[in-house]
């Protein structure tokens, strides 16, 4: 075995692509991923925050800010995944009311 750490994620895929990072407390941005590290800190471009709904900080809202350049510090980092190729379903386990 060796002495060096392999990560879980392989990030490399996705370098140059549109990735989703949710990230502790809530927050949600998109953009590009531009490189990562083994700490899995994430530099993305042309990132846009999905502004938080003020009654339930856990909601997203339909609101954006657009961020540009920034890094995602990776303890920080919950959740990355592509933005190609997921669609939003509705909930299979939501009760339709009245039931």
């Amino acid at each position: 075995m060796s002495g060096r750490k392999e990560t879980v994620l392989d990030l490399a895929k996705f370098v140059d692509k549109g990735v989703q990072v949710k990230l502790t407390g809530g927050r949600q941005v998109t953009g590009t991923l531009k490189g990562y590290d083994q700490l899995l800190n994430l530099v993305l471009d042309e990132a846009v925050e999905f502004i938080r709904d003020a009654d339930d900080p856990l909601k997203t809202t339909d609101q954006t800010r657009r961020l540009g350049l920034i890094v995602c510090r990776g303890t920080a980092v919950m959740l990355v995944s592509p933005t190609d190729g997921t669609d939003e379903i509705a909930n299979p386990f939501l009760q339709p009311e009245g039931a």
